[in-house]
């Protein structure tokens, strides 16, 4: 079984609100027919964008914030139901599980997860689907639950044997490549050297860290003997490769 988490960046123009790549997740799609799959998918500018206007990081305070929270759900849920017909267009049987329904986080750390619906689905066959949105926090009243928090949570419990993160550039780099010339490619790396990496954020709305944030979590996840693969989503014939043990051009970062 597999872990895959495709990145908003890939399925959403992230500098314009609401904007879906139907024909990058169409074609991600064809790729992971007949593979057993837990599928997360971020939130891209369906999400960013409105979370970091109404600044849903800090809680949920006010009644403007309350109505963020709704209009981001929203907003996000849309995209989820765009992922599925996408899935559903090659006969996959995707289910959406919503992070609100399984998720409760407090002071803006996951606290709690069912993960009955995710064992039943697979169970019985489902593809299910999550993604990152906004969920209840004791504390705050509401936070930010990323699908990098889920990929975590996911490897966790199910211990998969791989984790894939589908991003928009070939894999990692020794410094951000989108605006670093002298950034070279690294096709694999251990754990503990990964921290050590450059990393810069771009000009577009996240409110959950980036590429930093991304390393963090794939830190943990290496921590669980798993490997973590990063593949290039606009190049869909890699993510085949990945999960066909085929040689392609990704970055390995090794489990320990």
């Amino acid at each position: 079984m597999f872990v895959i988490k495709i990145g908003g960046s890939i399925i959403t123009d992230k500098s314009k609100l609401g904007v879906y790549r139907e024909y990058t997740m169409d074609a991600l799609a064809e790729k992971m027919q007949n593979r057993k799959i837990l599928l997360v998918h971020g939130a891209g500018s369906f999400g960013h964008i409105l979370a970091e206007k109404y600044q849903l990081n800090k809680g949920c305070s006010s009644d403007m914030q309350k109505k963020g929270f709704a209009e981001t759900h929203a907003l996000v849920q849309k995209l989820n139901t765009l992922v599925l017909n996408s899935l559903h267009k090659h006969s996959i049987p995707a289910v959406s599980i919503a992070p609100h329904s399984f998720i409760y986080f407090n002071n803006n750390k996951l606290d709690l997860i069912n993960y009955d619906f995710f064992e039943s689905y697979l169970e019985k066959g489902f593809m299910p689907v999550t993604f990152g949105d906004v969920v209840l926090d004791k504390t705050k009243g509401c936070s930010i639950c990323s699908g990098d928090d889920l990929v975590l949570a996911l490897a966790e419990y199910f211990h998969p044997s791989k984790v894939i993160f589908v991003i928009d550039e070939d894999g990692l780099y020794t410094a951000n490549p989108k605006i670093d010339k002298n950034a070279e490619f690294i096709r694999e790396i251990s754990s503990d050297k990964l921290l050590d990496l450059k990393t810069t954020l771009d000009n577009h709305s996240d409110v959950t860290s980036g590429m930093e944030g991304k390393i963090q979590k794939i830190v943990e996840i290496s921590k669980l003997n798993i490997d973590t693969i990063l593949v290039n989503g606009n190049k869909p014939e890699r993510l085949y490769d990945v999960l066909h043990e085929r040689s392609t051009i990704c970055t390995t970062v090794k489990g320990c």
